[in-house]
């Protein structure tokens, strides 16, 4: 029997808590996508032009690199992707993770935290760059989610 993998990158602890949750609810295995290099608050700084994940985001190629690669995503037929919205679309992270792990022909359910953004563009982003994924669902959370809404969600 394929197994549920829930696996996220978070920058300042709000996707984690949120991934823990969705977990814990799915009896799920969790995975944390870490950068090889972690980010700093001044990494982070919005609106800055200079910042580290503005310029990373700005360079559409740009993979950088993650601490460790999933080793058995053969075991998971459903992933359950979580990350927050970087400029209104996936952190490049995403993007390392999603192509060292090979989730083509995998059914992802995407969750993304942010206080502004929808997860709409995430979504398109994510659909037209990796074709071979079968994205079912995004929902978007606030930091401060209510567990109805997870609830609701998941089931």
């Amino acid at each position: 029997m394929k197994k549920l993998l829930v696996c996220y990158f978070s920058a300042t602890g709000a996707t984690k808590r949120l991934a823990e949750k969705i977990a814990d609810v799915l009896c799920a295995d969790i995975f944390e996508i870490k950068p090889a290099v972690k980010y700093t608050n001044e990494d982070l700084k919005w609106p800055s032009r200079t910042n580290r994940s503005f310029l990373e985001m700005k360079n559409k190629r740009y993979r950088p690199l993650v601490s460790q690669k999933l080793s058995n995503v053969d075991d998971y037929s459903t992933v359950f992707l979580g990350f927050p919205v970087w400029y209104n679309t996936a952190p490049t992270v995403v993007k390392t993770f999603i192509e060292e792990n090979h989730l083509d022909g995998k059914e992802v359910y995407v969750f993304v935290t942010s206080g502004a953004h929808t997860v709409d563009k995430s979504i398109k982003d994510l659909q037209r760059a990796y074709p071979r994924i079968h994205f079912i669902g995004a929902k978007r959370f606030s930091g401060r989610f209510r567990e109805k809404d997870l609830l609701d969600w998941v089931s």
